[in-house]
């Protein structure tokens, strides 16, 4: 059985991955996340999950890669990672009251045989119409920074929602684990 590899540097996808009780190394893919020109925020997902796992391949040449990638949508446009303060109140004061649709591209690779599996899970987050206050009071508790959205919903950020859609919770944290563990059983190993 290969071992696995989990090309991420996140410590959530980390703590998700071991929810599954299987061992596992991390490596970060390194790779550049800019989007190209028209690219949908699906074919972009799938496109930097692919590339996470292949850049992990060079290293890794008789494993199961697993990858993800994630963003947010808002309007038709992409969010990204606010990476500081005020762009942070920014894309919260645009959230609010409005819905933002996540979508996390996942991919397993076998870099042995070079069996790709692919997909994009979508999560829809609900917010909650916010004031001023509330979105400062959020963002100097759980400086959610480095996160799409500029909210960390295994953390405080729950508050700011009004409810949540999807088919796996993990989804809107950056693993679908549901699909996740399809693609691990496609691969010949089970989870109990």
């Amino acid at each position: 059985m290969p071992s696995l590899v989990l090309a991420s540097s996140s410590p959530f996808r980390k703590a998700l991955l071991e929810k599954l009780k299987h061992p596992f190394e991390c490596t970060d893919p390194a790779i550049d996340e800019t989007p190209f020109a028209g690219e949908t925020p699906r074919a972009l997902v799938e496109r930097l999950a692919t590339e996470k796992a292949q850049a992990a391949a060079n290293t890794f040449s008789s494993h199961l890669i697993i990858a993800s990638d994630q963003v947010a949508e808002l309007e038709g446009q992409i969010i990204g990672k606010p990476g500081c303060h005020d762009r942070a109140r920014e894309q919260l004061e645009r959230c609010s009251g409005k819905t933002v649709t996540f979508l996390t591209g996942l991919v397993l690779l076998n870099s042995q045989s070079g069996h790709l599996q692919t997909g994009a899970e979508p999560f829809q987050v609900h917010f909650r119409s916010l004031n001023n206050a509330q979105i400062e009071r959020y963002l100097r508790a759980d400086t959610p920074y480095q996160c799409a959205g500029s909210f960390k919903s295994e953390g405080l950020g729950i508050s700011l929602f009004e409810r949540l859609e999807g088919a796996d919770p993990n989804t809107l944290i950056g693993l679908p684990l549901i699909r996740l563990i399809r693609f691990l059983e496609n691969e010949g190993i089970t989870t109990p």
